[in-house]
């Protein structure tokens, strides 16, 4: 069953001021036709619409599945976006695309032993988007379906993943890559009906450094490009990562440091645990939340826990706090005192999502912190 949405009260937010369409990728794509009317969501799924500038299995001579691809019905939540960790390459040609794409299908198949590649497509440096998984073109053209990927543990069923070749911890994307991984999240929310608010990254579910500090940090970017293209105008005020026992990583890590400032007797690993999972129910039950069975941070949850801070504080909330944005990038000490450091890092991540810099930890802020989208990132 596809897991609900959760996203929490909704506010209508200024249509995203972008300038222009960064959808055409300089030649290499199509360009995308304007919505005709202003509405509050995308259109739903388009059969037949448009996807020739995707590079298909065949065209790029992928190997065939060791076994038949699983089809899954119904759940697509969420676009998930990655980097390969490949060489940042200057050749951006098509014939380097296809290179690319058979080289990561090797190391899929053959160094993880998995049955095929394991994302849905792939974005080479040079604009080219390529099908990855067998069958993954054929499900997003009818836009009710997805293939089982393999490239977010947790996420597969209900996750879009697009690799972008290339290694992004200090340099970003070259703007055509950009453009085209732009262009192909327009495509993916128009056929299955989602929003710009429903684009991660990989490390919000799993413990990585992917997709890179530096291409997470133009993240915002890219979801007011896709808001606008889909025309856009509606928010939620917080789209938080919805992570359960399938989950691991960073984000797990700040659930478990919030616990333990409620008083729960938890510790911090890299995943969950039965304590974490008890602990998150305990809570939902006091709250009069529904209790999820596989520990998922509902919205009610994650504002419970995120417990206003500011420069002087200390405790468990500021190690959870700190810890995150240790993951992110940023100098600083993760002692559990809220001090300089910690407040200037706070004030750019806040900039970052265009929240009011005030460096005093709020709802809004704990959102965009931990991996979530925020409604004035697109105003």
């Amino acid at each position: 069953m596809p897991r609900p949405d959760r996203s929490v009260s909704r506010r209508t937010a200024l249509r995203a001021g972008v300038g222009a369409t960064a959808a055409a990728g300089l030649g290499l794509l199509p360009q995308l036709a304007a919505p005709a009317s202003a509405s509050a969501a995308p259109p739903a799924a388009a059969p037949g619409a448009d996807l020739s500038f995707v590079i298909d299995c065949a065209d790029w001579g992928a190997r065939p599945p060791s076994s038949p691809v699983l089809m899954q019905v119904g759940t697509t939540r969420k676009i998930i976006v990655h980097h390969m960790e490949f060489p940042n390459v200057t050749d951006y040609s098509r014939a380097q695309a296809i290179r690319l794409a058979q080289q990561c299908q090797n190391l899929h198949m053959d160094k993880n032993g998995w049955i095929d590649t394991g994302q849905h497509f792939t974005v080479s440096r040079g604009g080219y988007v390529l099908e990855g998984r067998h069958r993954s073109l054929e499900a997003l053209t009818a836009g009710t379906e997805q293939v089982q990927g393999a490239h977010c543990i947790g996420e597969n069923s209900q996750g879009i993943g697009i690799e972008n070749e290339g290694t992004y911890f200090t340099e970003t994307p070259p703007e055509v890559q950009f453009q085209s991984l732009t262009h192909l999240c327009i495509a993916i929310c128009r056929q299955y009906g989602l929003t710009a608010n429903h684009i991660f990254g990989h490390w919000d579910y799993n413990d990585t450094d992917c997709p890179g500090r530096a291409f997470y940090r133009e993240f915002p970017t890219l979801r007011r490009s896709v808001a606008q293209c889909l025309d856009q105008t509606d928010f939620p005020d917080r789209t938080w990562p919805d992570v359960y026992d399938g989950n691991a990583g960073p984000v797990v890590r700040v659930v478990q440091w919030l616990l333990m400032n409620q008083g729960y007797a938890v510790t911090t690993t890299n995943g969950f645990d039965a304590a974490t999972v008890a602990a998150i129910q305990d809570l939902q039950g006091k709250l009069g939340v529904i209790v999820a069975s596989d520990g998922t941070v509902t919205d009610p949850t994650w504002e419970a826990l995120g417990v206003p801070l500011r420069q002087g504080d200390s405790g468990n909330a500021v190690q959870a706090l700190q810890s995150i944005l240790v993951n992110k990038g940023y100098t600083l000490t993760q002692s559990g005192d809220f001090d300089h450091d910690t407040h200037k890092a706070v004030q750019d991540m806040q900039r970052l999502h265009w929240l009011e810099p005030t460096g005093k930890v709020d709802t809004d802020t704990w959102c965009a912190t931990v991996g979530g989208i925020v409604a004035d990132e697109f105003a």
